[in-house]
């Protein structure tokens, strides 16, 4: 009977590898053994992103995107939960991508290449502060980091998945190009509704002095 097992050692060699050399992490990547081992890498990670954002709203340098209210070991709890959420997903849309680009459609090898690449998710969370501070440094950040987490995946594709070179970069580069796009637009919506709250107080102000 196989017993499930965690090599810390090994956990932290291949989150540097998967950041500073993916072309051969990626080469070498298991695809078999089960989902135990990319969800713990999951759950890691959601750990890691939930204490940063704890850290952050304690510190008054940010908010813990996406949790409401929610603060103290409920951020930690949260983030996993959205960690894993991530990871099942993710392997989903993965799974389309690469079938697209003629590779791999394994659950499982998908699931494990998503796992990899949420190594950015506690840097996501570590830089998101800087979005509070300045709106468009915000969005550079975001988008820099969205556009590192598309050149790990074109590894992932290339060299786990399978996936056919030429197709997985052009999908790529479209997923660079949306994304961009929607952070340029993100970055109009954002401005016109700190004018239109702006505005209001304004108007709000001047009522009560009437």
């Amino acid at each position: 009977m196989n017993k499930l097992s965690f090599n810390l050692k090994a956990f932290i060699k291949e989150s540097v590898d998967v950041l500073l050399n993916p072309k051969s992490y990626f080469s070498k990547m298991k695809t078999t053994g089960g989902v135990a081992e990319p969800l713990t890498k999951a759950l890691i990670y959601g750990a890691l992103a939930g204490i940063i954002g704890f850290l952050w709203y304690k510190a008054d340098l940010g908010s813990t995107i996406l949790l409401g209210k929610a603060h103290g070991f409920m951020t930690i709890i949260w983030f996993m939960v959205i960690a894993i959420v991530v990871l099942f997903v993710g392997g989903l849309l993965l799974m389309f991508i690469s079938a697209l680009c003629k590779g791999s459609n394994d659950y499982e090898a998908n699931v494990r290449v998503t796992a990899a690449v949420m190594v950015l998710m506690p840097f996501s969370v570590l830089l998101g502060f800087v979005g509070d501070l300045n709106v468009i440094a915000g969005v550079i950040v975001s988008l820099a980091i969205n556009i590192f987490s598309l050149y790990i995946i074109y590894f992932g594709l290339t060299e786990t998945l399978k996936a056919n070179p030429t197709t997985a970069k052009i999908v790529i580069i479209v997923l660079i190009l949306l994304t961009a796009l929607l952070m340029i637009i993100g970055i109009g919506t954002k401005k016109s509704v700190n004018n239109l709250n702006k505005n209001f107080k304004e108007i709000m102000e001047n009522v009560k002095k009437d």
